[in-house]
């Protein structure tokens, strides 16, 4: 069912997705400083939320081709403005989990109905336009979270508190929009919905293991840039500004935007095979910037990464939307996004762990490693189904 204004709101709702996962990245610093955190503490605030979000997944991941992608999404942005407005009124460290919990729980249940919602909205077999839009969203997430955030952060009053609130106006906003304005069963099946994991049908099963290691590749690299990144950018950089570290970390998320648009005629496995070379690029040329204390090599460092994130994402996305059978979109995506959640959150609880053990010099080391081995484990995927592709989407 074609439905734009019910696809604009859906992007929107991918969009809250990257920006709670992205906002608290330029606090993180901080809340170290004001509570005396040590960097396992500051990783483990960061990896509650993927955490959960795989948690969630595991028993929801399919609830909206059951329910509807509507009644869905609505208890996902809830819960993220729940988790927001604990950000913004938190009196210690134990709020803060709980923060990214609630986010947690939001963007797990809302991360797979948004994306299913932006293909079944849009034009019949427009796989590449909804894969496009997924990603330009959720570019536009994460560069909000890192401009805007770090606008106000620096200067505006309340640094660690008014960017939550700007964001909670977002969601209460994006709440009344998913209300009003989206069809309320659209997408949910005729049986009744029970606690499962997400399904994907056993015909399916072979194929979507390149687009799951792609996403995972994908995602793995947001611990580095956004986990550890902050702290990257103020070293480097040598600035206390906020805004200055939050436009630094920014280009990620825009070079993967001009990426993603500039790829679209690009076969998905081709994307694919592009991206998870310039993800094993980019996190090499990571490492050897703080070697080397090299803000030019850093800056190119976080394009050449944003460039595979926004192929890997784009191909792992149409792949998963090509194959997906309708009746079991929503519970597919879910299953997609429980795989990159999944090797996000345990990354960031090892690395937080490395990084207080010895240094963080050694834990981005070791993580740019974890994600070439996860480049190259996409690429011998892709090689050993070569031949049984005719003609790939």
């Amino acid at each position: 069912m074609v439905n734009p204004r019910a696809g604009w709101v859906s992007a929107a709702v991918v969009v809250h997705t990257l920006w709670t996962s992205a906002a608290p990245a330029l606090v993180y610093r901080l809340y170290a400083q004001e509570w005396h955190l040590s960097h396992t503490v500051t990783a483990s605030i960061f990896a509650i939320y993927p955490i959960v979000v795989v948690a969630v997944l595991i028993g929801f991941g399919s609830i909206s081709d059951y329910v509807g992608r509507r009644a869905t999404m609505l208890a996902g942005v809830a819960a993220s403005l729940m988790g927001t407005l604990m950000f913004a009124l938190a009196p210690n460290v134990a709020w803060l989990f709980a923060a990214r919990a609630f986010m947690g729980v939001g963007v797990g249940l809302s991360a797979g109905p948004s994306s299913a919602a932006i293909v079944e909205y849009g034009a019949a077999g427009a796989t590449k336009h909804a894969a496009f839009v997924t990603n330009l969203s959720q570019a536009a997430g994460v560069a909000v979270a890192m401009l805007l955030g770090g606008a106000l952060i620096e200067y505006a009053p309340w640094p660690t508190r008014l960017s939550f609130w700007v964001l909670a106006v977002y969601l209460g906003g994006l709440w009344a929009a998913l209300w009003l304005l989206l069809p309320r069963r659209q997408g949910a099946a005729a049986q009744r919905w029970r606690p499962r994991l997400p399904s994907v049908p056993k015909a399916q099963r072979r194929s979507f293991a390149i687009p799951v290691v792609a996403m995972m590749t994908a995602y793995t690299q947001g611990v580095l840039v956004f986990s550890m990144g902050g702290q990257v950018a103020h070293d480097l950089v040598r600035s206390s500004n906020t805004l200055v570290n939050g436009a630094v970390l920014s280009v990620f998320a825009v070079v993967s935007a001009i990426v993603s648009l500039a790829s679209r005629p690009l076969f998905a496995r081709t994307a694919i095979a592009l991206g998870a070379v310039a993800s094993g690029t980019g996190m090499g040329l990571l490492a050897l910037a703080v070697s080397s204390h090299s803000l030019a090599v850093f800056l190119c460092s976080l394009a050449i990464a944003g460039s595979g994130y926004g192929l890997l994402f784009s191909g792992a996305t149409e792949l998963t939307s090509v194959a997906a059978p309708p009746l079991h979109r929503g519970g597919m995506f879910s299953a997609l996004y429980l795989c990159a959640y999944l090797s996000l959150g345990s990354v960031a609880i090892a690395l937080g762990a490395v990084a207080t053990a010895k240094n963080l010099m050694f834990a981005l080391n070791l993580g740019a490693a974890t994600i070439g081995a996860l480049s190259l484990g996409a690429l011998v995927l892709l090689a050993s189904t070569f031949r049984t592709v005719a003609n790939p989407p």
